[in-house]
């Protein structure tokens, strides 16, 4: 399924996704996967609808929107750059790797740049603990992370 992100709460849109759900057991999650697809993040109003739309409360809502890391309540820059914050990258310097990457983009942990090129999340583990530090960036791996990575991840993301 192919999505284009109209970044601007369209009701008519967000009925369609609720639409191609219907019936299915705890459809939830995947109606906000497809919502922040279509519309870059999960915009306050998405909340209100999506309670009466599936007959929930609105807290329920919410709880699922902030507890799982991967939902947004704005859209993201053009790039996202995951820093793995588990232990193994721990370990290898990440915690410093991963304030220099901060500090170069100027940016706190979910910021994004006032230019919109990156945003930067912290991620609990990418699976690449024999590589650490790692990253991801637009949803490719970057393993064996160091301070030469830092200009090459600059480069790619002002693109």
């Amino acid at each position: 399924m192919e999505f284009t992100v109209s970044l601007r709460w369209d009701e008519a849109e967000a009925t369609e996704i609720v639409r191609r759900h219907e019936g299915r057991e705890g459809p939830l999650l995947p109606i906000l996967h497809e919502l922040q697809a279509a519309f870059g993040s999960v915009p306050e109003p998405a909340i209100s609808f999506l309670a009466a739309a599936l007959n929930i409360t609105r807290a329920e809502v919410h709880g699922v929107v902030s507890f799982y890391h991967d939902f947004r309540r704005e859209p993201a820059g053009r790039h996202v750059l995951k820093l793995c914050r588990a232990e193994a990258c721990q370990s290898m310097d990440g915690e410093a790797f991963a304030r220099r990457v901060l500090d170069r983009f100027n940016l706190d942990w979910g910021g994004t740049t006032p230019d919109g090129s990156v945003t930067v999340e912290p991620v609990y583990c990418l699976g690449l603990c024999a590589s650490a530090p790692s990253a991801m960036l637009d949803g490719e791996p970057m393993a064996r992370l160091n301070s030469e990575s830092i200009d090459e991840i600059a480069r790619e993301v002002s693109r």
